[in-house]
């Protein structure tokens, strides 16, 4: 019978052999192989704000952004709008500046960064941290201060 020939769940790969699931599953990216993370930060660090403020939706960002950040991110999206909504406030979108961006690499494939920036009312910094997957950076760790 032709299922057979699909017992063997191994996919040969350079030398070494991968379980089918580790072979489609996200794959680690080194440093070297992916681009300038500092527009990434800086673009995210916007987004963000903008999402908490209610003028964009968190969805815009799920490209760039792991899980638990994804996940984070919405929840802090939905207590915003409850917050706004029982002020009777409409969402505006925020007038923020970059102040300063600080950036680590601790290990190869991650970094980690500070934005510090500033809105009309007053100065905010957003912490996250940068892990290559799949050939791009995204964001798998957010907090905004």
């Amino acid at each position: 019978m032709a299922l057979a020939a699909y017992e063997d769940r191994r996919i040969p790969r350079s030398g070494s052999s991968l379980e089918v699931a580790e072979y489609f599953a996200p794959q680690r990216t080194p440093s070297s192989d992916l681009p300038d993370p500092l527009p990434l930060v800086k673009n995210l660090t916007i987004g963000v704000l903008e999402v908490l403020a209610g003028v964009r939706d968190v969805d815009q960002l799920a490209r760039w952004l792991g899980e638990d950040a994804y996940r984070a991110l919405v929840t802090r999206a939905n207590l915003s709008a409850r917050a706004r909504s029982a002020r009777g406030v409409a969402a505006v979108r925020p007038a923020h500046r970059i102040l300063t961006e600080r950036t680590c690499d601790p290990a190869d494939g991650v970094l980690e960064a500070v934005v510090v920036v500033s809105g009309p009312v007053r100065t905010r910094a957003v912490a996250m941290r940068l892990e290559g997957w799949d050939g791009r950076w995204r964001a798998t760790s957010l907090a905004l201060l």
